[in-house]
């Protein structure tokens, strides 16, 4: 019997199909499981997978799979691969170039509206996915290994969907350091009291959780590398950014967010955002998964974190907290439940609520809970980029283009950050800012003019026609932030984060804001903007001056003095350093004005103004078991310019001699966590308590025998309280509702003559985030009467540094009652007291590194401290 030509057709079509479906599952048996590799599964009770096991399994599903690719997008601060993992089909997979190029256009919106039709109905949805950036957030780096293995193997009709319509960018981890940190700390307490304990101290090497606070001044390693990646090489159309926890008794919080919505995220944005929360609470509804919750405490409003820059962008930035954030397990008893969860804005627990309508009701809450949460909600968004792909992709060009059309209608022209700057660094680091997160930068070839001004070549303009307008606009403008009430008249719903950021007014750079058009010849600057080399003609003579307007002269000056070159400090109304040649000074020299950009000033002969000589200073930074991030920005700071800086725990202020210290600095926290730290029983024993009496007294004799003493924001009131200083904090005892700021720019008046404002602009920015202000208190001699008096002492000396201004504090963001509790009020003192000093300073003048134009203050005050007193007397210790 003869089989006809058709039927033979079929047989070897069908035989093909057997052999792709077997090829296919033998592919699938061969990639591994994370229980493979691990030894248990993803979320078990008690086991927390490190960064070593993670980087074992996801170099074998690379390996296993051409559905995965794995890439190194950077190092950590202490140098660990930062991994991601790019999944999508087979096909995709080898045109992943195509999909790029595909998403950067339609993002840039530089092409026209049929190109862009095109584009967006060929090609894929690009998603970001991350396994979060708080390493006490377990959960999610254990659950994205089996998240990539599903997307890796899955043959459901949803998974091969996703894989055809979407590149999917899994960021497997943006704090390795912080994971074994934490699961280091967990596994070394497993099985005792502090299980479910935090290490004493911070999970990112510097800066702790404000990992999520340093999107747009990209300080961080980690928030370079991936700010490249999303601004720069993907432009994805959702980025995903996983948290924990969520209110209590809840089981994760999703989009919608609570008001206010920023006027500049383009209102497609903000539908996006919630379309996505949509999805998530459909399919948790429909797996009965209960315990989603939306609308509490988080906005849209604030810039600079890893869901919130993206929206400046016209990507859909989403956040979620998911909760239960340890490997134990815990009961939560049904009959406690409370009838609302949230602070401040709050959601009923009777099932009444729109966005709290599935409550869960509590009973045993474990670890694998979250990564079932977790990975439902990433399964939600891929689904619905999967479904609405096209969608999403033209929309994204539709909102850079609305934002090019905006320029110089209702949005500026352009900004003009000019030439003559007081820190020309600083200038070049604001633009680059925005280079790192995908703005495009000019740089002027020929002198032009502007709104009738003249600019001189070289200058940087940022213009406003491209696609990312709204993120130039927000960072270059003041905020307004609104101001909200829990009801009318009650108090006040404070801003989640910040209300005010504006990068000029932060750094102390010039920017000009240009309305109109205008005609100017220039340059596109690719990558980063280059250091300008500064002027530093050879000397013949006696050496070199070098002003201290600018941040980076500091950079110049430490390296110096650990050169052995002898610098000292002019006692004119400049203080500028002069450099006395030696014999390899002139090379040296050279080869700093043009790494740092900084120019010298060749000296003919010694001055005839005194100079005081200057040695590298040697700092004590005062570092409390209780983990804090204002010492992890410190202590980055230091090093960042070069300041030989030793870390001092609570024993070491006790007990150490303090005198081979010209500095001790105490970073901005609580008064009672510096004096009484963990208290006992609660953290294991070599982490509990603080300064305590003995470290006290330590600081006073410190001081009392000449060393500098400097506090920033609360820590002041330590000083204040434990030293017995004649000042007091103005803003003490204030509730909420008289006066509030938490987390603005106020105006600050700098006495420029003082020795420690050398290199001060008249007029700053305080970041002011639930601050203080000063006030000097005359004290009481013996004898005078009352209570309280003190013995015949030689008087403390106050000088005051900085005031905030009297009028107009505010600059950017909100604030309640500044003129009346703290206007004209001083916010950087210096105290004297024995033969030493305490320099007391209101607010953070190094807060998160964004507020580049305070940190001379510090600076100064630090050099301060290595000279000598008076003529003839020896100056403190340094190294």
């Amino acid at each position: 019997m003869k089989l006809s030509i058709q039927k033979i057709t079929l047989y070897r079509l069908l035989l093909l199909g057997c052999a792709i479906l077997i090829a296919s599952v033998l592919a699938m048996a061969q990639v591994p499981k994370p229980a493979d590799v691990f030894g248990f599964e993803p979320g078990a009770d008690y086991k927390l997978a490190n960064t070593k096991m993670l980087l074992d399994y996801y170099q074998r599903l690379d390996k296993a799979s051409n559905r995965v690719q794995m890439v190194t997008i950077g190092k950590s601060v202490l140098g660990k691969p930062l991994l991601l993992l790019m999944v999508s089909s087979e096909a995709n997979m080898k045109q992943l170039e195509k999909w790029r190029s595909t998403s950067e256009q339609l993002s840039r919106a530089k092409i026209d509206e049929k190109q862009a039709r095109a584009l967006a109905a060929a090609g894929k949805a690009i998603v970001w996915i991350d396994a979060g950036m708080h390493a006490s957030e377990v959960a999610s780096a254990q659950m994205m290994p089996e998240l990539a293995y599903r997307m890796a193997t899955e043959e459901s009709t949803e998974m091969k969907k996703i894989r055809d319509q979407v590149v999917a960018l899994l960021m497997v981890e943006m704090n390795p350091d912080g994971l074994d940190i934490v699961a280091d700390w967990y596994n070394g307490n497993l099985g005792t009291a502090f299980e479910t304990t935090q290490p004493p101290w911070l999970y990112h090497h510097y800066v702790g959780h404000d990992n999520n606070r340093d999107w747009f001044t990209n300080n961080m390693p980690e928030t370079k590398a991936i700010s490249e990646v999303l601004y720069n090489q993907w432009f994805p159309q959702i980025v995903y950014n996983q948290h924990q926890t969520s209110p209590a008794w809840t089981r994760i919080f999703i989009p919608p967010f609570a008001n206010p919505v920023n006027p500049q995220i383009h209102p497609g944005v903000t539908a996006g955002v919630n379309m996505v929360g949509t999805a998530m609470a459909s399919r948790f509804a429909m797996k009965k998964m209960p315990g989603v919750v939306s609308q509490l405490r988080f906005s849209m409003w604030w810039n600079g974190g890893m869901r919130t820059v993206p929206y400046y962008h016209n990507q859909i930035g989403i956040l979620t907290e998911t909760a239960h954030a340890t490997p134990s397990p815990r009961f939560y008893p049904p009959d406690s439940l409370p009838k609302t969860v949230g602070v401040g804005v709050t959601a009923a627990t009777n099932g009444t609520e729109i966005f709290y309508a599935d409550p869960w009701k509590g009973g045993q809450s474990r670890f694998r809970d979250a990564v079932n949460y977790m990975e439902e909600a990433s399964m939600a968004t891929l689904v619905l980029a999967a479904d609405k792909r096209e969608e999403f992709l033209y929309n994204i060009y539709v909102m850079g283009r609305d934002a090019i059309e905006s320029a110089g209608k209702n949005r500026p022209f352009a900004y003009v950050v000019p030439t003559e700057q007081w820190d020309k660094g600083e200038a070049l680091n604001l633009v680059n800012m925005f280079s790192q997160s995908g703005v495009e930068v000019h740089r002027a070839t020929q002198a032009f003019q502007a709104n009738n001004v003249s600019y001189a070549a070289g200058a940087y303009i940022i213009y406003c026609n491209q696609a990312f307008s709204p993120y130039i606009v927000d960072l270059m403008e003041k905020q307004v932030h609104p101001n909200q009430r829990l009801y009318p008249g009650g108090p006040p719903i404070p801003p989640y984060d910040l209300a005010g950021w504006t990068l000029p007014m932060q750094m102390g750079v010039t920017v000009a804001k240009i309305g109109s058009t205008f005609t100017a010849s220039t340059e596109l600057i690719k990558g980063l903007a280059p250091v300008v080399a500064g002027q530093a003609t050879a000397s013949s003579g006696y050496g070199y001056s070098l002003l201290r307007t600018q941040n980076a002269s500091v950079m110049a000056v430490n390296q110096l003095l650990k050169d052995g070159e002898k610098v000292s400090v002019l006692t004119d109304e400049t203080g500028s350093f002069l450099i006395e040649k030696g014999t390899n000074t002139d090379a040296k020299i050279q080869k700093l004005a043009k790494e740092l950009g900084i120019s010298f000033t060749a000296v003919a002969s010694k001055p005839t103004v005194a100079a005081k000589p200057l040695k590298l200073p040697r700092i004590g930074l005062y570092k409390s078991w209780v983990a804090n991030m204002d010492e992890g920005w410190t202590r980055w700071l230091m090093e960042s310019y070069g300041f030989p800086v030793d870390t001092l725990h609570d024993a070491d202020i006790a007990k150490k001699d303090l005198s081979m210290y010209s500095t001790i600095i105490i970073p901005d926290q609580e008064v009672k966590q510096i004096l009484n730290g963990h208290a006992p029983n609660t953290m294991p024993a070599p982490y509990v308590g603080g300064l305590g009496l003995g470290g006290t007294m330590a600081l006073q004799q410190y001081v009392n025998n000449g060393g500098t003493l400097i506090t920033f924001d609360e820590a002041s009131d330590f000083a204040i309280e434990l030293l017995g200083l004649p000042v007091k904090n103005a803003t003490e005892g204030l509730s909420t509702q008289q006066f509030y700021i938490p987390g603005s720019l106020i105006r600050t008046v700098i006495d420029t003559k003082h020795s420690l404002a050398y290199g001060m602009q008249p007029e700053v920015a305080a970041a002011f985030s639930n601050s203080r202000a000063f006030e000097v208190v005359k004290q009481k001699k013996e004898g005078e009467g009352g209570s309280e008096t003190i013995k015949s002492a030689p008087e403390p000396k106050v000088e005051v540094i900085a005031n905030y201004a009297k009028k107009n504090l505010l600059m950017s963001g909100w604030a309640l009652n500044e003129d009346r509790y703290i206007a004209g009020k001083p916010a950087v003192l210096r105290v004297s007291q024995g033969k030493g000093n305490v320099v007391l300073f209101g607010f953070r003048p190094q807060f998160r590194g964004q507020p580049r134009a305070t940190y001379k203050l510090i600076f100064n005050a630090i050099y301060e401290s290595t000279l000598p007193k008076s003529s003839g007397e020896a100056s403190p210790k340094s190294e």
